[in-house]
């Protein structure tokens, strides 16, 4: 079943996205960025909740969205005007949540499979929304049509990005039960797991397990460029869920795996992108983190690059001048432009997305035009595409009044501000129920931030 949108809406979109690539042929100017976004809602598939997590260079944006009830995830593409879910292999729900950068037409993500787990394993299946009980598993969509990937022999799977090359990568179980994996707070797990690279090969994909690096027993891949380089994390199996999963942050050549540079935490050491020119982006974190023997977050977004290293990015600052506690990026195109979220509190609340270029960290409700000030608080940027649009997730904003209602969003950028735009974002109010919506919402399609342990 595919749902349209709305023709008027359909048509600006396609206006809008006319005039960008000429203004990025002359992006190589300094100071020659567009100043601000026109902000167009994706719709859901029926529910109240949808998210823009990923966009490649189409212009097609995906992510999750529900149909009926808020606690079932679709996994949805939006593209040419339609919304279209993707389904599942058997289970209630399913997302898209890492960079999906092939323009070709195959995606990748999670899906559960509706068989409950054997050994009960929470596995890394809450940080995407998933809390039916079912194993999760890595999938491939292409054509209408939705496929398992093979795992490395235990139950789970997860697919994150891929390329133009036709290559997925992810991480998947073993049938090996790990020592250093830990249970507790409802998250269990009891198997190890690898970094993965899928292909496509004699009409079937094959799994190709990427190694630790040296010392450490699991490993998980995020991203991939079309140079075939990837990243991700490696450490010990801890619940499968970031923390000391991610000790070392990780890039791939060749199958092998070389420890990036990092902010100097202790874990939760997460490259979530990279693009075509080998520079990553994601966070890490800064130290001290570790308190009472315990693991904190303190999470800042950073890029990396053989070259230059790691930079932290900071965090934006709030109504106050106050600096944000928390920081995250969650991809970066080809022209280096990184979008993430800033976290006003240490427990991950107060989100609100950004962009961060040619050296400053701005928030995107900065750099609307004033009618989507009006109309959108964006509180999480999922992906950024080559021509600068923005797959997003925002909240509607009524008479100054922020409310629950939270859409996929698609932002184009624009040299237009409406007229009598003063550039200055619009004074809101958010309730704290909605705060708190807020607070959990973000890390639906992608770890930015640990799930909730109950």
């Amino acid at each position: 079943m595919k749902y349209r949108i709305s023709a008027r809406i359909t048509a600006a979109i396609f206006s809008a996205a006319l005039v960008v690539p000429a203004r990025f042929a002359a992006q190589d100017q300094p100071h020659q960025r567009p100043i601000h976004y026109r902000v167009f809602d994706l719709g859901t598939l029926g529910g109240t909740v949808s998210s823009g997590n990923t966009i490649n260079n189409r212009g097609w944006v995906m992510g999750s969205s529900n149909e009926t009830g808020d606690n079932v995830q679709i996994a949805t593409l939006w593209r040419d005007g339609q919304q279209i879910p993707l389904g599942t292999l058997g289970g209630p729900s399913s997302n898209i949540g890492w960079p999906v950068k092939n323009n070709f037409g195959l995606i990748s993500g999670i899906t559960e499979n509706g068989v409950p787990d054997p050994l009960g394993e929470t596995f890394s299946c809450p940080a995407f929304g998933f809390g039916s009980g079912n194993s999760c598993v890595a999938f491939a969509w292409h054509d209408g049509k939705m496929t398992q990937l093979p795992g490395l022999g235990g139950n789970n799977s997860i697919g994150a990005g891929n390329n133009n090359l036709g290559q997925i990568v992810g991480w998947a179980e073993n049938a090996v039960h790990d020592p250093t994996c830990v249970s507790g707070g409802g998250l269990v797990q009891f198997l190890q797991f690898e970094a993965v690279i899928w292909e496509h090969k004699d009409g079937d994909w094959h799994a190709k397990q990427l190694p630790p690096y040296p010392g450490d027993p699991d490993s998980a891949a995020t991203a991939i460029n079309d140079r075939g380089q990837v990243v991700g994390i490696s450490g010990t199996c801890d619940v499968a869920i970031g923390a000391f999963s991610a000790i070392h942050a990780v890039l791939w050549e060749d199958g092998k795996p070389i420890k990036m540079d990092t902010l100097g935490g202790s874990g939760w050491n997460t490259p979530t992108a990279i693009n075509n020119h080998g520079v990553a982006a994601g966070f890490d974190n800064f130290p001290p983190d570790i308190i009472n023997g315990k693991l904190q977050i303190s999470f800042r977004a950073f890029t990396w690059s053989k070259e230059v290293g790691v930079t932290n990015l900071g965090t934006l600052r709030n109504s106050s001048g106050q600096l944000d506690a928390l920081s995250e990026a969650t991809d970066i195109n080809d022209e280096n432009q990184v979008v993430g979220v800033s976290f006003q509190g240490a427990d991950v609340s107060g989100p609100r997305a950004f962009i961060y270029q040619e050296g400053t960290m701005t928030a995107l409700n900065d750099l609307l035009t004033k009618s989507a000030k009006a109309n959108f608080f964006v509180f999480s940027a999922g992906g950024i595409n080559n021509r600068g649009a923005i797959g997003a997730q925002a909240f509607f904003v009524s008479h100054g009044v922020v409310t629950s209602v939270a859409h996929a969003v698609l932002l184009i950028p624009t040299d237009d501000r409406d007229d009598d735009d003063d550039g200055n974002a619009q004074s809101v109010m958010m309730p704290d129920d909605v705060l708190k919506q807020a607070q959990g919402r973000v890390g639906m399609g992608r770890l930015v931030g640990p799930p909730k342990r109950q």
